[in-house]
C-alpha cells in the first residue's frame, strides 16, 4: 500500500489559516444561522441522574478470582454487582458485623 503524502500547505489551501482579518471579519452562529437549524446544534440534556448511582470501589482480589471474572467477557464488572445484587435482595448472602477488634 503506497505511504500517505504529508500534508503540503501550498497543494491543500482549502483549509487556510486564519488572518486577523478574517477574525475581524467573523460573526457568531447565532447571527449567521436560521433558527431551525442552529437549534440542531443546541447542547443536548443529559441522562437523568439515577436513584442508586454505582459508588466505585477499589477492592483486591485473589488473581485466579480476577483471572476467572475476566474470562467471561467485556461487562464481568457488572455481572458481579447484578449477581451479588440479586443474592442479597434474596437473603442468600448476608453480612455480619465485623468483629470488635481486641484492644490491646
Amino acid at each position: 500500500m503506497p505511504k500517505k503524502p504529508k500534508f503540503n500547505p501550498e497543494i491543500h489551501d482549502d483549509n487556510p489559516e486564519w488572518t486577523a482579518e478574517d477574525f475581524s471579519k467573523a460573526k457568531p452562529a447565532a447571527d449567521i444561522l436560521p433558527p431551525d437549524l442552529l437549534a440542531q446544534f443546541k447542547a443536548k440534556v443529559d441522562r437523568p441522574r439515577s436513584e442508586s448511582p454505582k459508588v466505585p470501589v477499589k477492592m483486591r482480589l485473589d488473581g485466579v478470582v480476577v483471572e476467572a471474572l475476566r474470562a467471561t467477557g467485556p461487562g464481568w464488572q457488572t455481572r458481579v454487582n447484578d449477581l451479588l445484587k440479586s443474592k442479597i435482595s434474596r437473603g442468600k448472602v448476608r453480612f455480619d458485623e465485623p468483629a470488635k477488634r481486641k484492644q490491646a
